[in-house]
């Protein structure tokens, strides 16, 4: 199939719909499946919070619990890794509205770091081509830089407009574990979602040689 013909790019596209939906479902799972009593004071404080996960996480950095395990955030390493290789799969409309959506269920201020998601991705789509030509390493680096970047960019925002952020240490670790995991990603990205950097010479979809 024609890597631009608009039953690949449609199919693509859902895939990535698809996925996203996917990594936010497992995301929304109850942390600790330990049993709790019904009328156990643990089930109140978290209705009162912004981020009830993160509430538990807190409780349970803060109890020096070994049990804790932070997870990558695999939404926006997907989509930076597509975002590489194949910009046209992953339109700004199509990330501006995951993005969002994903503010939305993890409780986030909704358009924050979906903005800052959006601009990252947009900016390695500008740097794809540059990107291509390099090592792995370079790209590697790059997107730990885009990650940090916004990061450090969404602490500051929310500061300012006196928002509570996300405990600096789960934010940190979140950070380090998504650059870490980030070659696994490409790989999957390359060997099971077919998913691979256009070669030199080839036409995108507006015309253009990559």
């Amino acid at each position: 199939m024609d890597e631009f013909s608009p039953a690949r790019l449609l199919l693509m596209r859902s895939l990535f719909v698809v996925f996203a939906l996917l990594v936010l479902f497992f995301h929304l799972l109850p942390i600790d499946t330990q049993p709790v009593s019904l009328f156990s004071p643990e089930l109140l404080p978290p209705l009162a919070t912004i981020d009830p996960a993160e509430a538990r996480l807190r409780d349970l950095l803060d109890q020096g619990s070994n049990r804790i395990l932070i997870g990558p955030d695999l939404l926006i390493a997907f989509a930076f890794a597509w975002s590489l290789r194949r910009p046209e799969y992953v339109p700004s409309l199509l990330l501006a509205l995951v993005f969002l959506l994903a503010d939305l269920l993890l409780q986030r201020p909704p358009g924050l770091w979906a903005m800052l998601a959006l601009l990252a991705c947009e900016n390695l789509k500008g740097r794809s081509r540059s990107l291509r030509d390099a090592t792995f390493g370079a790209e590697w680096i790059a997107v730990a830089v885009m990650l940090a970047g916004i990061l450090i960019i969404n602490r500051i925002v929310l500061s300012l407009v006196l928002v509570p952020a996300p405990q600096l240490k789960l934010s940190l670790l979140e950070l380090g574990v998504t650059i870490l995991i980030y070659p696994v990603v490409v790989l999957i990205t390359r060997t099971v979602m077919g998913v691979r950097r256009a070669a030199p010479g080839e036409l995108d979809t507006l015309g253009g040689r990559g």
